[in-house]
């Protein structure tokens, strides 16, 4: 069976394409130019090259194929860069669904995220406009909703990897986040880490099974707290990093002024993300999709950052 990937270059379509391959499937994926060298097993995949503003480039990647699977996503956006939670997470979207339609491609597996709503953040609302315009499409669509997804990248975009380069390599403590002046719950809001395999292997494995059309599935695994993220975290990188609370509104304030440049860690929609937490059970997943041991969030699994350079 063909498959047509979108977002087949970043941290997780490449395990998307890893998996697809190992079962069987015949990957299409649409490339940007000069991209082309991130895809690692390239003689596995049938490489378009082109990109979303293009209409030609799309349907040349649809053309043929049975399965489309969107893992377009961006977790912040540059909008002097054109680089927006709007185009990338609902425009494009919307155009590939649409061309899908036209060529009779039945079958549309998205990439979501745990968290989406109305009057959120430009990430959560630009996601929940994408799930209610396939859904309205009349295609058989899966959706798929992950929380944190943590994993050996190559170099490519990660949280965990991420986290170390900005807040753990640097000289000064770091933040345990928390509303207001008093530090009650400074780093005590939760996320659910779920291994980038896993989540691979769901996508895959939904492809053949008719039970999950029509279906959103919500994507985690055991709750951990931020201090206990940066703790495991810092442990396997080789560091002792001391915790230090942390005021968010004053880095709010920073996060407003500069967040529209690449080198700002964070911006001020990850921030407010963050201290609302991201928490879901996987369990439902896990078990229609036959995961009986999902990889925890632990010092072996984040083995990958002892090594990682800074």
């Amino acid at each position: 069976m063909k498959v047509s990937v979108f977002g087949a270059t970043g941290f997780v379509g490449e395990y998307i394409l890893n998996e697809l391959i190992s079962n069987n499937y015949k990957p299409y994926a649409l490339v940007r130019f000069g991209s082309e060298d991130k895809i690692k097993d390239i003689d596995k995949v049938n490489v378009i090259t082109g990109n979303l503003e293009n209409p030609t480039a799309i349907e040349q990647t649809l053309m043929n194929t049975q399965v489309v699977i969107y893992n377009v996503g961006i977790i912040r956006e540059f909008k002097s860069w054109d680089i927006t939670f709007e185009k990338l997470h609902f425009e494009y979207m919307k155009k590939v669904v649409d061309i899908a339609k036209n060529l009779n491609v039945e079958r549309f597996i998205l990439m979501s995220a745990n968290g989406v709503k109305e009057n959120g953040t430009g990430y959560q609302t630009t996601k929940l406009k994408a799930e209610e315009y396939l859904k309205s499409s009349g295609l058989k669509w899966t959706i798929f909703r992950p929380s944190l997804i943590f994993g050996e990248s190559e170099g490519k975009q990660e949280f965990c990897k991420q986290l170390k380069k900005d807040m753990l390599s640097l000289p000064f403590p770091a933040p345990l986040f928390h509303k207001g002046l008093l530090p009650l719950n400074a780093g005590m809001f939760k996320m659910s880490p779920i291994h980038v395999k896993d989540v691979a292997k769901i996508f895959v494995s939904s492809i053949a099974l008719k039970d999950s059309i029509g279906k959103t599935y919500e994507l985690g695994g055991e709750e951990k707290t931020w201090k206990e993220i940066i703790k495991l975290i810092s442990k396997a990188s080789g560091k002792n990093k001391m915790l230090i609370p942390a005021p968010v509104l004053p880095i709010k304030i920073l996060a407003t002024i500069f967040d529209r440049f690449g080198w700002f860690p964070i911006s001020r929609d990850q921030l407010t993300m963050l201290l609302e937490g991201n928490t879901c059970s996987g369990k439902e997943a896990f078990d229609f999709f036959g995961i009986k041991e999902p990889i925890e969030f632990n010092l072996e699994s984040l083995n990958y950052l002892s090594d990682d350079d800074e």
